[in-house]
């Protein structure tokens, strides 16, 4: 029996779910994060470039290389174990270490990363992060560590996994120019569920920080979206009274919708990614199960105040964005249709005129054909006239007798005669 021939691509999307593994994190430890992303088109950034920092970074340490078109690895890094990840838009890169220092938050796990080669990053920096594991079951010792470290206006803290791990942050960048996060193990949890939560703790900063992306572009939007819509609503107005050069509104028109279409071209991939980038922020969040730690705001608490509002500015300026675009592309078509019932009744105005003008033509013409029968025969009569004078002799007739004759005859014939050629022409 001939075994069934496999998709080429099975193996690959299959392996891809499990590319990714959560790191094991033992307690006490320690985690450094980086984010790195283009100032401009990160989607479209050269993936080599990626690449070459990564192995600049491990030829540094002696580390081995990933494999070709990898879009992860992990391995070590001298005393430290490296995870590197590239993302559409961002690649990422978190460093363990064992044991926590004397001071918290001590930057100085962050600077396994040379200086130099961060110099030479293909792009910029979108977040980074010091985390601090520790293993510990007492509530009140987290309470004073949490309230030493940081801003308590800010502070979010929670209990996550059923209250295996304690968390907590205030996503205020420190003097070091870092974020800060604190995690609290129980003595029964294990390293891989550490892992878990500092792998979901990295995520939700970094999307968060990519997410906020949209709201700076919103931001920007926002002048000119209120100059286009005053332009707009003013053409619109105008349109309800007589238009002394529809041609020029319509042009107008034309082009704000021109511009209003631009905007939402360029912005478009900006304000979706930030729609997915939100998705993943509350997801991340909903699977560490949070529950609350002595009154305070959980992460789900502090996202409801202070990141979802600015998701909804962003919401609402696209929204905002593509409801303009619809109102001056119909304001468009009413104009369009408004001109094109006025020329209309232009041109039934012409129409009828044109008949006014053929019914006069009609007059004169028939006038002139009565005047051009009498011409005709004048000079018909005066031509038989001449042809008859012999003849009048011979009848014992004068000549103004046989001219009366004829003059009778000449005209029926003329009138005939041009009534035949007007019927023949029609």
């Amino acid at each position: 029996m001939m075994p069934i021939t496999d998709h080429p691509l099975r193996y690959q999307l299959a392996n891809e779910l499990h590319a990714r593994p959560f790191p094991t994190v033992g307690a006490p430890s320690r985690a450094a994060y980086l984010a790195i992303k283009p100032a401009q088109n990160g989607a479209g950034r050269d993936r080599a470039l990626d690449r070459a920092h990564l192995l600049d970074l491990l030829d540094r340490y002696g580390a081995a290389h990933p494999q070709p078109d990898a879009t992860h690895y992990s391995g070590q890094l001298g005393k430290h174990f490296l995870k590197w990840e590239s993302h559409t838009e961002f690649v990422t890169y978190t460093l363990f270490g064992e044991g926590i220092a004397d001071r918290p938050f001590d930057a100085a796990t962050f600077g396994v990363f040379p200086q130099d080669w961060l110099e030479t990053a293909p792009g910029v920096r979108i977040t980074s992060a010091l985390i601090r594991i520790e293993r510990e079951n007492d509530d009140t010792a987290i309470t004073d560590k949490a309230r030493d470290w940081f801003v308590p206006e800010s502070l979010a803290i929670s209990r996550v996994l059923e209250d295996q791990l304690v968390i907590a942050g205030d996503f205020r960048i420190d003097p070091a120019g870092h974020m800060r996060f604190a995690i609290f193990a129980r003595d029964g949890a294990g390293d891989r569920r550490v892992g878990r939560v500092v792998q979901r703790i990295c995520e939700i900063e970094t999307y968060k920080a990519m997410s906020m992306l949209g709201l700076a572009r919103a931001r920007d939007l926002g002048p000119r979206l209120g100059e286009l819509d005053d332009r707009l609503t003013a053409l619109v107005g105008d349109m309800s009274g007589a238009l002394s050069r529809p041609e020029d509104t319509l042009g107008a028109l034309l082009h704000i919708a021109a511009e209003l279409e631009s905007i939402v071209h360029t912005t478009s991939f900006r304000f979706t990614a930030t729609a997915a980038y939100e998705t993943i922020v509350n997801q991340r969040i909903a699977v560490l199960r949070e529950d609350r730690f002595r009154g305070r705001q959980t992460f789900a608490e502090f996202m409801m105040r202070r990141f979802d509002p600015a998701m909804r500015t962003v919401t609402s300026t696209q929204a905002r964005l593509q409801a303009m675009s619809d109102r001056a592309l119909r304001a468009g078509d009413l104009l369009r249709t408004r001109v094109d019932v006025e020329r209309s009744a232009q041109s039934q105005t012409l129409l009828a005129s044109m008949d006014r003008r053929a019914d006069m033509q009609l007059r004169l013409q028939t006038t002139v054909e009565g005047l051009s029968v009498v011409a005709i025969s004048y000079y018909g009569v005066n031509l038989v006239a001449y042809m008859a004078y012999p003849l009048a002799s011979a009848l014992d007739l004068s000549k103004g007798m046989l001219t009366a004759l004829v003059t009778p005859l000449v005209i029926g014939a003329v009138w005939w005669g041009v009534r035949r050629i007007r019927k023949a022409m029609h």
